[in-house]
């Protein structure tokens, strides 16, 4: 018999009903458990046949890939694949309140992981929240968040604040929200995802500084301004966004984060130097 779990991230209820077996692989759900019961969205998992649906895009990412489709019905599907083997199938009404995975038995928690996930930003796209692709670090509390694609050292740099900068806490290591409240005020937000490094801390902290990292011979740190800060953003941003409703939610809090939060450019090694240049910098900014 499914059982159901709540779980608050971001200030966003969402809920998870599945087997009793499935929550044997979300203890990195537990950290958000709560109480309330009015949701943003809710996901059902279930073990079954992958759902027929036409492919509309494909992502491919160090071995793990997530195929977008519809069903014709017109049901948004997300398929995530591990190896070239399908895990699950997330299936979501146009709205995105409601959903079902279909798992295939094979990597259930990436399945459940990726659709919570990928469920997540779908749903608080419209509501000033986005998740991001980037370690996070609070420091005299407030939250610094280090962007860049993969392998850039987003993980290396933040390793390098908790090394040598004091009063320095890891929040996330992959994916925090950030949520602009009723105040205006960016905060940032652990979450349940954290990548390769298990973070799952239900803290929270003033965003200060958003800082876009790239791999040099030499340190060196500017502000990026205007359109230059809003692409900065928008490229470690999930959503789909060929999706109008999704698309309008991410670029409205995408240009109010490039106007209202400082955001960096750091060019850098991967040494003390380029953690006490940017906090130097950033902290005055």
């Amino acid at each position: 018999m499914q059982e159901t779990r709540y779980y608050k991230v971001g200030g966003h209820v969402f809920s998870l009903s599945a087997e009793p077996e499935i929550f044997l692989l979300t203890a990195n759900y537990e950290p958000f458990a709560c109480h309330e019961e009015e949701t943003t969205f809710r996901l059902s998992v279930e073990n079954g046949e992958t759902p027929a649906y036409t492919e509309e895009l494909r992502q491919d990412d160090y071995g793990q890939e997530i195929i977008c489709g519809h069903t014709a019905e017109g049901l948004t599907v997300f398929e995530f694949c591990w190896q070239k083997q399908s895990a699950g199938c997330l299936v979501c009404t146009s709205d995105y309140a409601c959903g079902r995975l279909v798992t295939t038995g094979r990597h259930t928690k990436l399945a459940v992981d990726n659709a919570l996930m990928v469920f997540y930003a779908l749903a608080t796209a419209d509501k000033s929240t986005v998740l991001f692709h980037a370690a996070i670090v609070s420091h005299h509390n407030k939250g610094y968040m280090f962007l860049g694609p993969s392998g850039t050292g987003k993980s290396t740099h933040a390793r390098l604040w908790l090394k040598y900068i004091g009063d320095t806490a890891l929040v996330n290591d992959d994916n925090p929200v950030v949520r602009i409240g009723d105040d205006g005020q960016a905060v940032v937000y652990g979450s349940p995802w954290s990548g390769k490094t298990p973070c799952y801390r239900n803290v929270n902290c003033p965003l200060g500084g958003i800082v876009l990292l790239r791999q040099a011979p030499y340190n060196k740190i500017r502000r990026m301004n205007g359109i230059e800060a809003y692409l900065a953003l928008m490229t470690s941003i999930s959503g789909k966004r060929w999706d109008e409703s999704v698309a309008d939610g991410l670029h409205q809090t995408e240009n109010r984060l490039a106007m209202q939060v400082p955001v960096w450019h750091l060019e850098c090694l991967p040494d003390d130097e380029a953690a006490r240049l940017c906090e130097s910098t950033i902290g005055k900014g």
